[in-house]
């Protein structure tokens, strides 16, 4: 099946289904149009592809085969280059089609700018939105563009979605009274605990979108992402916060952003390539 905005690009190894037939659709998003410090985010979804090819398909923790689920990959989003809103768009009607032609199927988006899950979300309307990342991304406009990265949260949050934030570390004062003011509730990266997670995610309504901006890691695993923060989160404690998700709540889509590079191998993009098999799997083992 052919969508209006996507060409084919590096796929996965493994066996691959049509998108009609697939339990999980895998979405590239090469866009890093306002990135504001790093750039090469638009080689993310490559990069994340190509390091799948470094992993076992086997979930050890799991005892589930990632290349014996049903996994469709669609390739990329044809980006409008420097236009992020018009890209979202894309992203947006892009999932719509997805959704028609198989309303089960479980949307990944790989990035790729952060500004790109707004087009997802959009499409998916989920309840809550519950999102790992370094920054709060709740300004109102930003660089005089209101489709900025930093301003991906604010922009959901004003479809009416219901919000929780997991390993904060950077925001402005008026980012935090907005979120005070807003009912948003977020968990610095000092504070953060599977408990701590678990009390704010409990109430949220269902379905879930979850997203992992990659930045969310400390720096020292994930060096090539547009803006780095140290004192981030360990890889399991997002891991063990997947799993619970997939055992407790409906998950409407996922996401891993702001993966950058411009080599293969680089350990940013092995990272998200084995959050995503990890994400896959915990759905595929525990998911209602």
């Amino acid at each position: 099946m052919e969508f209006l905005y996507t060409y084919e690009t590096l796929k996965l190894e493994f066996p691959l289904v049509e998108p009609e037939r697939a339990g999980f659709i895998i979405l590239g998003v090469p866009f890093d149009g306002t990135t504001s410090f790093k750039a090469g985010a638009r080689f993310g979804p490559t990069l994340i592809r190509q390091a799948t090819l470094n992993l076992e398909s086997y979930i050890l923790d799991y005892d589930v085969d990632i290349a014996e689920l049903s996994i469709a990959d669609v390739g990329d989003i044809a980006v409008v280059a420097g236009d992020s809103r018009r890209t979202a768009d894309r992203v947006r009607e892009t999932i719509e089609e997805i959704k028609r032609a198989n309303p089960g199927a479980l949307p990944i988006l790989l990035g790729g700018e952060h500004s790109q899950t707004l087009g997802a979300v959009e499409a998916l309307r989920p309840a809550s939105y519950v999102v790992f990342d370094a920054h709060l991304d709740l300004r109102d406009s930003y660089e005089d563009n209101p489709y900025n990265h930093a301003c991906v949260a604010r922009r959901i949050s004003e479809l009416g979605v219901k919000e929780a934030m997991f390993g904060i570390r950077s925001g402005t004062r008026e980012e935090v009274e907005f979120a005070e003011k807003n009912g948003i509730r977020w968990v610095h990266a000092r504070d953060y605990s599977f408990e701590a997670f678990v009390d704010v995610v409990s109430s949220l309504p269902e379905p879930v979108y979850l997203s992992v901006d990659i930045d969310v890691f400390d720096l020292s695993m994930v060096p090539s992402t547009g803006t780095p923060e140290a004192g981030g989160l360990a890889f399991w404690d997002v891991v063990e916060a997947i799993e619970w998700l997939a055992k407790k709540k409906r998950i409407a889509g996922f996401d891993i952003m702001e993966v950058a590079g411009e080599r293969l191998g680089d350990p940013t993009a092995l990272a998200a390539a084995k959050l995503l098999f990890y994400f896959i799997g915990a759905v595929a083992k525990f998911g209602r």
